[in-house]
């Protein structure tokens, strides 16, 4: 291996060490594709990915180790300037595989039910997160192929592409942006995202309409359709909950009593367990569940009795002397005592 091409541009490779971590690096891409068609692990997948991160580092190191001792060569350092544009670029495409990869994962996990392992369920809020990672990677690969002067048609197909994938990611993270904030409770907002998701969704595939990419397209328009739904359910929501409101208002104002000053008491569960009464509490909120009082309050447990001897000292005991034992002395006894 002698150069490296990327986007209709051939750059020279000199250096053997750049050569080798190249070539390790590409071999890692052909392992990663392989794995894609056997279905392998995505834990395995992932660490093919940080073994491929780790293979351009250290040619992008090299490289940058060239052009610090290139002098003012200026072919070479033009060459060596546009090899490390190319790998910085590839590096960064590979960061975007990886973290679609991890949304993938998450995705599979959002609407998982706890099973028997009890394997943690994916947040909205995680999601929202790794599209602005994705659509920050697509931002500054965009960034960084489009720095160049005179750029080829490679490189502005390539540029029109990811842009489009951009627009696609925003669409995605305003989607889990609604959810999270319908998980919250916040309808009218919940509703405006999920609208605006939708206008996105259905920009994106009026820009895509001729793209090749048709796994990108079914992406969008299964979206287009969640974002539709998802809004028409929102509006619905909030409705019902607007009427149930004045309900719930009325209904509390024709069971106050001035006179009833007791507070509502909150029972545990183990304390009504013959009654159909949640213990949980309403959703979306904090309250924590009232299954039993911890630390258990104070009983009184029968004692042993206590018995005080206040007659000691007033008894006065009877002389036992001529009781005690007598002892016999001797004759020499009697006279030395």
């Amino acid at each position: 291996m002698t150069e490296f091409k990327w986007l209709g541009r051939t750059f020279p490779i000199t250096n053997a060490k750049t050569r080798v971590s190249i070539l390790k690096a590409q071999q890692l891409e052909r392992d990663l594709s392989a794995a894609a068609t056997e279905s392998v692990a995505a834990d395995k997948k992932l660490a093919i990915f940080d073994k491929i991160f780790s293979a351009y580092h250290d040619a992008r190191s090299c490289i940058r180790n060239d052009l610090a001792s290139a002098g003012n060569a200026e072919d070479i350092k033009d060459d060596l300037n546009g090899l490390d544009k190319a790998v910085s670029a590839v590096l960064g495409l590979r960061t975007i595989e990886r973290n679609q990869l991890l949304v993938s994962i998450g995705k599979s996990k959002f609407t998982k039910h706890r099973d028997e392992k009890n394997e943690r369920t994916t947040k909205p809020e995680e999601l929202v997160r790794l599209y602005d990672l994705l659509i920050q990677n697509v931002t500054d690969l965009t960034d960084l192929v489009s720095s160049g002067r005179n750029k080829n048609e490679e490189e502005n197909s390539f540029i029109h592409e990811y842009e489009l994938k951009g627009l696609a990611f925003r669409a995605e993270r305003c989607f889990f942006l609604a959810k999270s904030y319908s998980s919250a409770g916040k309808r009218a907002e919940a509703y405006a995202l999920f609208c605006h998701a939708h206008t996105l969704t259905g920009s994106a595939l009026q820009q895509h309409s001729n793209s090749h990419d048709k796994a990108l397209i079914q992406d969008l328009e299964f979206l287009s359709n969640n974002c539709r739904s998802n809004s028409c359910i929102e509006h619905a929501t909030g409705i019902m909950e607007e009427e149930i409101v004045p309900l719930k208002l009325s209904k509390g104002v024709s069971t106050m009593s001035l006179a009833d000053n007791k507070t509502k008491e909150n029972k545990y569960l183990l304390d009504m367990l013959e009654s159909y009464e949640s213990a949980i509490g309403e959703p979306n909120t904090k309250a924590p569940c009232r299954i039993a009082q911890f630390p258990p309050p104070f009983q009184a447990v029968p004692c042993n009795p206590i018995v005080l001897d206040m007659a000691y000292n007033s008894v006065e005991f009877p002389n036992l002397e001529n009781r005690m034992k007598k002892e016999k002395k001797g004759l020499l006894s009697r006279f030395w005592g």
